[in-house]
């Protein structure tokens, strides 16, 4: 528990210092507040900014602050100086998956207030969030794992980013990326985001989304026994 405590405060520091990283966390809140207040147009669903922005907050920014954060570690051999020192891989990643759910999960209230909300769905809609950055740190994890330095890790992270992130949002507009998007976990945060307040999740997204994470604790278990994150 000391260990755990140790790094998420180590990252806490890290990440207020590293802005690349920090504004991953603050962009689509800001950017929620902004479009939510500012712009009102007629025949626009209800939080439509606030269920975007989430979906794209979701599938972009745990993603992609793990796997730098890890890449960077392992590229400077922070990684390794920290294992040296009795620090078990196991509560290195988890200490730093869990900075980086909280400060995206902070993120996420903010994108919250800005919706039109009940306590109730106020609390659904959080658990929808943690449940796909929960996922996405688990992704990232994986490519942080298996990537030698930051470059590569940004060449594997970036266009899955891409996927997660904008394949809800274009499956608005086109029937055949809909198809495809019903299987990937963000289109059906974005689902479950759209319809808290009317109605209970279906067998099926439920079951998406539990194959989505079978898939990505696979990828990670996969990724792990095959990355150096020894201390060896």
């Amino acid at each position: 528990m000391r260990n755990l405590i140790a790094i998420f405060r180590k990252q806490c520091k890290d990440t207020l210092k590293n802005k690349t990283i920090f504004i991953q966390f603050v962009m689509f809140p800001v950017l929620t507040l902004v479009m939510s207040s500012a712009i009102k147009i007629e025949g626009m669903p209800e939080n439509f900014f606030v269920n975007l922005f989430a979906t794209m907050y979701t599938g972009m920014a745990p993603l992609t602050a793990m796997a730098s954060i890890l890449s960077e570690e392992k590229e400077k051999n922070t990684l390794r100086v920290l294992l040296l020192s009795d620090v078990k891989p196991w509560e290195y990643l988890l200490g730093t998956g869990i900075q980086i759910w909280t400060m995206c999960m902070l993120g996420s209230s903010v994108i919250c207030i800005a919706g039109s909300y009940t306590p109730r769905t106020s609390f659904a809609f959080m658990g929808i969030m943690a449940a796909g950055i929960s996922l996405s740190i688990l992704v990232g994890a994986a490519i942080g794992a298996l990537s030698r330095n930051q470059m590569m890790a940004a060449s594997i992270s970036i266009p899955l980013m891409m996927i997660f992130s904008f394949m809800p949002m274009l499956s608005y507009f086109n029937t055949t990326i809909a198809k495809a998007a019903k299987f990937v976990y963000t289109e059906q945060i974005s689902i479950l985001l759209a319809h808290v307040g009317s109605w209970r999740p279906e067998p099926e997204s439920i079951g998406i989304l539990a194959a989505n994470m079978l898939a990505a604790a696979a990828l990670f278990s996969i990724a792990y026994r095959n990355s150096r994150l020894t201390a060896g």
